[in-house]
């Protein structure tokens, strides 16, 4: 090899090399997306068609925090977000998913609320529910419906894994 003939090899490798560091750089930016698992989801076998609670761990496994911004399922056209503040439950728009971090929707706090049910769930059914985000793309979970008494303890359950 002569030296133009080197001189133009490095040149086309550097070329491929930023070609393809450019490359990874963009499939670089989906690692920052959120990544969201959900564990432990359930809810209580309702006592009429007239509401229903969902409650669930969402984990956040990026470094970029994310927003739950709403749900949908066939159980119900009306889901909503639900805070808890002194004992009292209001609608939110939007709930925090930390970055590394998770969201806890548990009895007596932060749920999701299914108002005027399309049937009655029973102890045994699966509910299907899409959790919708404002980065990450939504999340298919089953809830296993449980006696009206249960209440899940530290996460030890995987119902629906969110992928």
């Amino acid at each position: 090899m002569n030296a133009r003939t080197t001189r133009t090899l490095a040149v086309a490798l550097s070329l491929t090399a930023a070609l393809a560091i450019s490359g990874c750089s963009g499939s670089g930016s989906d690692e920052s997306e959120p990544k969201m698992t959900v564990s432990g989801a359930f809810m209580p076998q309702p006592v009429n068609d007239k509401m229903a609670g969902g409650f669930l761990v969402i984990r956040n496994g990026s470094g970029a925090a994310d927003k739950l911004t709403g749900a949908t399922s066939p159980l119900s056209d009306d889901l909503q977000i639900h805070e808890t503040k002194d004992q009292k439950m209001q609608q939110v728009q939007s709930m925090d998913v930390p970055a590394n971090g998770e969201l806890r929707l548990e009895r007596g706090g932060n749920h999701i609320m299914f108002m005027g049910l399309k049937n009655t769930p029973k102890v045994g059914d699966k509910v299907t529910v899409e959790l919708r985000f404002e980065k990450a793309g939504p999340v298919k979970v089953e809830l296993d419906v449980k006696d009206r008494t249960y209440n899940a303890q530290a996460p030890t359950s995987t119902a629906g894994n969110g992928h």
